[in-house]
């Protein structure tokens, strides 16, 4: 009897669950739509300079280096590149790269943070089920 007692919590915890996962399903659109909202307007800020506001894009190096010859005029600088690019497009694109490598250790990081944290909380719900299951048998 004792067996049967026991059991009859658990198919019922397993029902419960199977009701919010379908639950979870329909937040699960709602919040899609929510992310696309999200995406439609990180594209408007992205756009909305380009289009509306007029005036020179320039990078900074540029900028000090005018600001700097203004203070003072006979500034000779102490160093130069030890590589000189052949063009922008080649100093934009491993710039680009270097952006994408970064971003790419960062989204590792964090999924391997993720991954490690969702397996120990998978391994503390498989112990307390397992308690349970030897009481049983007992």
């Amino acid at each position: 009897m004792k067996q049967s007692s026991e059991k009859v919590p658990s198919q019922a915890s397993q029902l419960a669950n199977q009701g919010n996962q379908g639950n979870q399903g329909n937040q699960g659109n709602q919040g899609n739509q929510g992310n696309w909202w999200i995406v439609l307007a990180v594209v408007a800020l992205a756009v909305f300079p380009l289009i509306f506001v007029e005036g020179e894009y320039g990078g900074a190096d540029g900028e000090a280096e005018s600001a700097i010859t203004e203070i003072q005029p006979d500034y000779k600088p102490w160093f130069s590149s030890l590589i000189e690019l052949p063009s922008g497009e080649v100093e934009s694109l491993l710039f680009a790269s270097q952006a994408a490598v970064g971003a790419g250790i960062i989204g590792y990081v964090i999924g391997l943070y993720k991954g490690r944290k969702e397996e120990r909380e998978g391994g503390q719900e498989g112990r307390s089920e397992g308690r349970g299951s030897s009481e049983s048998q007992l």
